[in-house]
């Protein structure tokens, strides 16, 4: 991987902070993935939450199979903090923009696992657990749903995590290896 031509078209993406880690530095935590059980309204309805995406063992297992992680931060303003529609509602550009990070690391011959933010949205109504997801090679998992504490990532990674009034910071995490 030409990781400084990587970087240089990364730079033309609307990226607030990003870094790579070796993925030994991960941090899963089993108490990430109590609050999705406990708290989490999209917990068990979801093909991009648990349980769907299988125990905090098994994610741990699927991320270490990769070389290395690229996590980035796109930022978003809204009116009222307070609202979630209007929060959500800016996180279709983040996914957008994780997307064309996919494809970037796809075209310097990567394989690729992009965990990313909140639950999937794809779909107005997910098809877990009656049938299979609907749109597979579209879809990201959750990076809070495989276990991962975002805000200790972001730390490993030089990354300001911010949260202010009116700004929402969103997170994705890709993970490669050579094909």
């Amino acid at each position: 991987m030409d990781r400084e031509k990587l970087e240089r078209r990364i730079a033309a993406l609307p990226i607030c902070g990003y870094g790579f880690l070796p993925v030994s530095d991960l941090p899963f935590k089993e108490e990430v993935r109590y609050i999705c059980r406990t708290e989490c309204p999209r917990y068990g309805k979801s093909w991009s939450c648990p349980p769907a995406v299988g125990s905090l063992e098994e994610c741990r297992k699927r991320c270490l199979c990769y070389e290395g992680g690229f996590v980035f931060t796109t930022m978003a303003e809204v009116t009222d903090p307070e609202n979630m529609e209007e929060m959500l509602s800016t996180r279709k550009e983040h996914e957008e923009i994780s997307r064309k990070v996919r494809d970037l690391f796809l075209e310097e011959e990567q394989k690729v696992l992009v965990l990313s933010t909140e639950s999937c949205a794809i779909c107005a109504h997910c098809t877990y657990p009656e049938g299979p997801c609907r749109h597979p090679d579209n879809m990201f998992e959750s990076l809070e749903g495989y276990g991962i504490l975002v805000t200790e990532l972001a730390e490993r990674c030089g990354i300001p995590f911010l949260a202010e009034n009116h700004l929402i910071t969103w997170f994705s995490l890709v993970l490669y290896k050579p094909l």
